[in-house]
């Protein structure tokens, strides 16, 4: 299922599958935001911003909200 990282819940596993390159700054794309590398959601503060992600079992990211919007995912089925 195709969806954004904004929508996730905490625990979610998903596959990248698309990055809007204009939108996305580029030191997210330098720590592994691209398409075809596996996150997982670690944390959501409250209010929903920031989103804590673990990419490539690695890289720890927190991203706002507005930045989640444009990371079009694929759902790891549970």
């Amino acid at each position: 299922m195709k969806t954004t990282v904004d929508l996730l819940r905490i625990g979610d596993k998903a596959t990248i599958t698309y990055v809007d390159l204009d939108k996305i700054p580029l030191k997210l794309l330098e720590m592994g935001c691209l398409p075809d590398n596996d996150l997982e959601v670690i944390q959501i503060a409250p209010f929903g911003d920031p989103i804590y992600l673990n990419v490539n079992n690695g890289s720890h990211l927190a991203i706002r909200k507005e930045t989640a919007r444009e990371i079009e995912v694929e759902l790891h089925v549970k």
